[in-house]
């Protein structure tokens, strides 16, 4: 099973942070696979957006995803909910320093010929969790 994981820590509150990151009209300005975005229903846990990511060769791949925890500044998480692969994730807040340390996990389950697509799926998860870099450079100017 493909899974990745990456944390930063972000010199703002961590309640500044979780709002950024739980409002993903946001996403685009961090996540660089993000072609668009669109709440479609919902607030909080349950909420759905549809969501179009670049895939192979540049084109548009729906990865539409329901929210499916969101406790207040600490956790949110979400599952795919189409595509070829539906991951899994997770972003967890916590106080550090004098900051707030988030952490990104994704993971997959391939089943079938999925698996011959681990390799590719692998590589997307690391780049995906390492966009928090690019959190932090939006969030620290």
């Amino acid at each position: 099973m493909p899974s990745a994981e990456n944390s930063v820590v972000i010199n703002k509150p961590r309640s500044d942070v979780f709002a950024f990151v739980a409002n993903h009209d946001n996403d685009p300005k961090w996540r660089p696979g993000v072609v668009d975005i669109a709440r479609a229903s919902g607030e909080g846990q349950g909420e759905i957006w549809r969501q179009g990511i670049k895939g192979p060769m540049g084109r548009r791949i729906d990865a539409d995803f329901e929210v499916t925890a969101y406790q207040e500044g600490a956790l949110l998480a979400f599952r795919t909910l189409g595509g070829p692969v539906q991951p899994e994730g997770s972003y967890r807040f916590e106080d550090a320093d004098d900051g707030t340390r988030v952490t990104f996990s994704l993971s997959a389950n391939l089943r079938g010929m999925q698996k011959l697509m681990a390799p590719m799926v692998s590589k997307s998860m690391q780049n995906e969790v390492g966009a928090l870099s690019n959190l932090k450079r939006v969030l620290e100017p």
